[in-house]
């Protein structure tokens, strides 16, 4: 017997189990059919588009079907009833099994009055809906006549108003309505016309009004199915509402504590207001032991003292504050304050503190796929209010270790060390004055010292010394930019070891070793970068961002520097310096397939373009691929460039940077959640790097490692080729504050193989122990690879 005929002879058990499990003269609801009698004048479209909202609020909801059987309904009987809440069958039950939707004529009337409004708020008035239950055998569906009349437009609209601050306020925004004359008549847009106009007059002072207090008039006696709508404001809506108010005082209590108030803490007699600042003279500042000063709440609060009160700069004012970084808890609290005919508010903002100072200590145990163990220890010191402006002072202290687990040839100890000192300040540090207008988060001025040392044992020492200033920007939710006018990197080679010049003579190497030897430089960059990502309060299933990245090097240093006698390039301090433009592009696309299932998506490019002062693209500014966040099937910076792959043959790779000037990666990944904890994943990564041109392929030498001209290794028409492919499997435990990541990858194209075999598929071998060594690649990480 063939497979699929025992999956129909399960089918038809289910059934019968079914049938027989359902109460008496009990039908299990199977769905929803709506006969539209619909009138000439409405379009296909608009008929498709009401029978599917109708069929959206038909309830109850059917039981899920897999090929027309309800088999979470079978699954859900098959073991019979539970004896015990915690047994073997109530388990299967709650796992596998999904209770009967029983028809019900009650359920048939009530969508009928439901369907009959919906059609009347979309429209068609006077509509009218039957509905009855269709019975066969033990299943019954719910079926619907409605009689849809030809829809309603919108002939006029019209503002009723007077002399009143609210009902003038109302007219003055009417040009903005989002009710047009011909659009169809929607209950959902005058809804959505109460709100515009309830924000905007909030916007403009009046502190209590509410959408419920515009009212509207819907006049069907103009005649050809036309509408003319009255808006107005309720007569009876109270008197506070329809009055402006404007802000007096602001008290700020920078020191509140939900916990523990202190006296002095919320004092109004101990506030003080900045000396010499007229636009502080009314800000109150609550804050008895002075550790904040005023310049940082003139900063934040959008709300201003003799301004009309608005709700947008209220929200904007506590986002700024939360924002900073320095407040764990905001409340504030609105006073009323009636002064003739004036009304005026007082507002209090009470906010509680971090910690000013923490210190945080971090070690962490890692086993790279390259055969390395090691462990890092980082120590971490935070400073929330350095300057009393609410600036961010960090210090990070590294250390690290990683040293192989066995004799592999040229690999060696690596220690690592830095320190990296960042400053961040909610303002923009510049040396004239900027006001902060009503529709932006307070940027950022960042700025950032550190070094780090890359010590191979008895090889050599990389020595990196960086420093930027920049600012980052938060237009709004959904777009942040990041300008760096000035970045500097220097980079030094030191401690030469008895062990360098065997680089030099190793084939896979040496195109490192001659990079190492031109790695001194100084690279004075700017760098801007723009992201775009979908809205944070969005409904859709469906999520993305987009960022992009420029930067640029070394064209002011060629403007004011000269190579000198002797030198071919421009040197500062006898250093040559960089010269080059580098643009990124990184896309994600995330999807929730279902509550437990989700998509994510991931595509980068990235291109460096050297000129000029030196025509080679710096060691730490160019491309890898391969890792836990890359190729997951190849081991770190082992792909590329072009057809050259670095495979484990048992002696070690020595240090895996093959580097490129363009690079092209794509990944794709299924993620089904397991449980509360666990996550696992599905992905395949695609990509490669690749040199821009012969300039930078020079220091392979004439010929690539296996003899093969300088052209595989070029970027050219051919690149799709050249693409490595990896897959695997993945595992994720999320543990709220951090997630625990284990990728399993193997490769499935290997770009260094002659044309027509680099797919591997064939040679997948787990049984072998050869293969699994050489292909079975462990990613271990915290956090997702994107």
């Amino acid at each position: 017997m063939k497979p699929y005929y025992y999956f129909i002879l399960l089918a038809l058990f289910q059934s019968c189990n079914i049938a027989r499990r359902l109460p008496p003269n009990e039908r299990l609801y199977v769905g929803t059919d709506i006969n539209l009698s619909a009138d000439s004048t409405i379009s296909k479209d608009d008929k498709k588009n009401l029978e599917g909202q109708l069929k959206d609020l038909a309830r109850p909801r059917p039981n899920k079907t897999l090929f027309g059987i309800p088999y979470k309904v079978g699954f859900y009987y098959l073991l019979g009833e539970p004896k015990k809440e915690k047994g073997l069958r109530a388990w299967f039950r709650r796992k596998f099994g999904e209770a009967p939707v029983l028809a019900s004529a009650k359920a048939i009337s009530s969508n009928a009055t439901i369907f009959a409004g919906l059609m009347e708020n979309e429209g068609y008035f006077r509509s009218s809906v039957s509905g009855k239950l269709v019975e066969d055998g033990y299943k019954a569906r719910g079926v619907y006549d409605a009689r849809v009349p030809a829809r309603y437009t919108i002939d006029s609209v019209l503002f009723l108003v007077d002399s009143t601050p609210a009902r003038r306020a109302m007219f003055n925004i009417s040009p903005q309505t989002l009710l047009k004359v011909g659009d169809p008549y929607r209950f959902a847009t005058i809804q959505a016309e109460q709100q515009r106009i309830s924000t905007t007059l909030k916007n403009r002072g009046f502190y209590y009004f509410q959408p419920d207090y515009v009212a509207f008039l819907a006049d069907s006696v103009v005649g050809k199915h036309k509408v003319r709508l009255y808006l107005a404001i309720k007569p009876d809506m109270p008197v506070a509402a329809g009055l402006p108010y404007y802000i007096r005082n602001l008290y700020v209590y920078p020191n509140y504590n939900l916990a523990s108030v202190s006296v002095n803490d919320t004092n109004r007699s101990l506030a003080y207001v900045a000396k010499g600042d007229t636009s502080l003279r009314r800000v109150f500042i609550v804050d008895s032991a002075r550790l904040y000063k005023p310049q940082l709440f003139n900063d934040i609060l959008s709300l201003k003292p003799g301004r009309r009160y608005s709700s947008r700069a209220q929200d904007l004012t506590l986002s700024r504050f939360i924002n900073v970084g320095t407040f764990k808890f905001v409340r504030n609290r609105f006073a009323p304050i009636q002064q003739g005919d004036s009304s005026f508010l007082d507002v209090h903002y009470y906010l509680t503190p971090y910690p000013k100072k923490s210190i945080r200590a971090e070690i962490a145990g890692t086993s790279r796929s390259n055969s390395l163990v090691g462990s890092e220890l980082t120590l971490s010191i935070l400073n929330r209010n350095f300057f009393k402006r609410a600036e961010q002072l960090s210090l990070n202290l590294t250390g690290g270790i990683e040293v192989p687990i066995a004799a592999l040839g040229l690999v060696t100890r690596t220690y690592r060390y830095g320190a990296t000192l960042n400053l961040t300040a909610p303002r923009l540090i510049v040396p004239f004055r900027i006001r902060y207008d009503q529709r932006q988060s307070l940027p950022k001025t960042l700025i950032t010292l550190g070094y780090e040392a890359i010590n191979r044992y008895k090889y050599y020492t990389l020595n990196s010394f960086n420093g930027s200033y920049g600012y980052a920007f938060r237009t709004n939710q959904r777009v942040e930019q990041t300008f760096t006018p000035f970045s500097i990197n220097y980079l030094r080679v030191g401690n030469l070891g008895p062990f360098s010049d065997s680089l030099a003579i190793n084939p896979e190497t040496a195109g490192f070793y001659n990079q190492l030897l031109f790695s001194e430089q100084i690279i004075m960059s700017s760098l801007y970068t723009i992201s775009y990502s979908s809205s944070p309060r969005t409904n859709s299933p469906n999520t993305y961002r987009v960022q992009f990245g420029a930067e640029t090097a070394g064209n002011l240093a060629s403007l004011l520097i000269r190579p000198t006698d002797g030198y071919e390039v421009g040197r500062i301090f006898e250093v040559p310096y960089a010269q080059y433009l580098k643009l990124d592009l990184d896309t994600r696309y995330y999807s929730h397939i279902t509550p437990g299932i989700s998509w994510a998506n991931r595509f980068l490019a990235g291109i460096g373009l050297p000129y000029g002062n030196i025509n080679i693209m710096p060691l730490v500014k160019q491309y890898f691929s391969g890792g836990s966040n890359s190729l997951r099937g190849f081991r770190p910076r082992t792909v590329g460039p072009g057809q050259i792959t670095r495979e484990f043959d048992g002696q070690g790779f020595v240090f895996q940077d093959g580097g490129g000037d363009i690079k092209l990666e794509a990944n794709t990944e299924l993620r089904p959640k397991i449980n509360q904890y666990l996550q696992g994943a599905l992905f395949i990564d695609v990509g490669n790097v690749w040199l821009k041109d012969k300039a930078n392929a020079t220091l392979y030498g004439e010929l690539d490692s296996l003899g093969r001209p300088l052209s595989n290794i070029i970027f050219s028409r051919n690149f799709l080729k050249e693409l490595a492919v990896s897959g695997g499997i993945g595992l994720r435990i999320d543990l709220s504050y951090f997630l625990f990541r284990l990728d399993l990858g193997i490769p499935l194209r290997k770009p260094d193989r002659p044309e027509g075999q680099r797919w591997v598929l064939d040679e997948i071998n787990l049984r072998s122990r050869d293969w699994r060594r050489q292909n079975l690649i462990l990613n271990v990480a915290v956090g997702y690879p994107f």
